[in-house]
């Protein structure tokens, strides 16, 4: 298979493995404050992806996959909330195991690879352009 084309799929397949990272960062920061609804319910819990690499056999390109989407597990943080409906009875609440200072770093380095697969897409989409161009003026 044609090395452009197979850049192409590569740089794909980093860009939709970016946007779900993306995308779980995302509902990780809006539900970073989203506590239980009662009493001593868990609140909110950190989703996290993985990535796998997989052979793509048509170009012999090693193509990126997000795989499945999980939970952390370590345990959330507590708070002393007497007034808020989801305290337990001494006052505490539990509140989402979210560190937004590391899901901001987590979001920019997704945003910076992002931005790093659609260059390299434009700049073969130029060259398969300057092929083409290059092949029509060939006698």
């Amino acid at each position: 298979m044609d090395p452009l084309v197979a850049s192409l799929k590569i740089a794909g397949s980093g860009l939709a493995a970016q946007s779900a990272r993306l995308r779980v960062v995302s509902e990780n920061l809006a539900n970073a404050m989203s506590t239980g609804k009662t009493a001593g319910a868990d609140p909110y819990r950190r989703k996290t992806i993985s990535f796998a690499s997989e052979l793509d056999r048509v170009s012999g390109a090693a193509l990126v996959h997000a795989g499945p989407v999980g939970t952390d597990l370590s345990p959330f943080n507590v708070e002393h909330d007497p007034g808020n409906p989801a305290a337990d009875a001494n006052g505490n609440v539990l509140l989402p195991n979210v560190n937004t200072i590391v899901e901001l770093a987590d979001m920019r380095e997704a945003n910076r690879a992002y931005e790093a697969d659609l260059q390299t897409m434009k700049q073969t989409r130029d060259l398969l352009s300057m092929t083409i161009d290059l092949l029509k003026g060939a006698p």
